[in-house]
């Protein structure tokens, strides 16, 4: 069992039997974002690739734009649960006042707490038209990837993920996490680390789509976005105005695009219902 699980034991009931079954239960941890020495956020998540999750956010969040722009990320384990300190490079702590969260933020929302309420609707820059393009057939091949790439999620059946996939590559890097949004930073994180581009390539996602998802994603450059739930209808109109081909309902070789659809080359004509 990974350090991502805890097992416990949980009473099975089924027809006509009830037994005791050994479960491993997902780890949720409170998890803290200090930066230089002041505490910026609080969120719920799981203990695993936490410096992805703090280089990832701190990106999405506008706090910096290159990876360069962290001088150090320090992880400290307290009883209550772990608080990650990032240090930033000289000069960058005007951005902390314009992003500035005081939350606890349950995995459900990532917009809980924004001192603003224009924050959660924050204008997002266009994305140029044209660049990756996917035949049909790869958005269930993306989708069957990312479902082999989540062990976490196999032990626990209670974990979300995040990939990144190009036609060429298949599923390049993949994140879990208790929280959707949280494992969205911890992608992009990665990516960042790897020195990769998300412009080339598609993210993969296990969750429904919610606007914070719609942001990150156009903030990293993205020009797809699947997923296998439903959007919201703020999504939907956020990525319509952003550039960004959102794909949902994401299951077998069904999938809906509900916008700019001209990245997706299909094997057959559209025609109105």
């Amino acid at each position: 069992m990974s350090g991502g699980a805890t097992r416990t034991t949980a009473l099975a009931v089924g027809p006509g039997a009830a037994e005791r079954a050994g479960r491993n239960l997902a780890r949720e941890v409170p998890v803290a974002l200090t930066y230089d020495g002041t505490t910026h956020a609080v969120m719920l998540a799981s203990p695993g690739d936490l410096e992805d999750f703090a280089l990832g956010f701190s990106l999405s969040e506008g706090i910096v734009t290159a990876p360069g722009q962290i001088e150090r990320i320090e992880r400290v384990d307290h009883a209550e649960g772990i608080e990650l300190r990032i240090w930033l490079a000289a000069g960058l702590g005007a951005r902390l006042l314009e992003r500035r969260r005081a939350m606890a933020g349950p995995v459900g929302c990532g917009l809980c707490g924004i001192d603003s309420l224009k924050e959660a609707t924050r204008p997002l820059p266009t994305l140029p038209p044209g660049g990756v393009r996917l035949a049909e057939g790869d958005i269930a091949r993306a989708i069957t990837a990312l479902a082999l790439a989540q062990p976490l999620h196999a032990e626990t059946r209670a974990m979300h993920a995040a990939g990144f996939w190009t036609p060429g590559e298949g599923l390049v890097l993949a994140r879990e996490d208790v929280g959707r949004h949280n494992a969205l930073d911890k992608l992009f994180g990665a990516l960042a680390r790897a020195g990769r581009d998300a412009s080339g390539g598609a993210i993969v996602m296990t969750s429904r789509v919610s606007i914070e998802l719609v942001q990150k994603a156009v903030l990293a450059r993205a020009p797809i976005l699947i997923a296998v739930s439903a959007p919201t209808d703020r999504a939907a109109a956020a990525a319509e105005a952003a550039g960004l081909t959102l794909i949902a309902r994401a299951r077998g070789a069904g999938f809906d695009i509900h916008t700019h659809p001209d990245r997706i080359a299909l094997t057959e004509v559209p025609h109105d219902a």
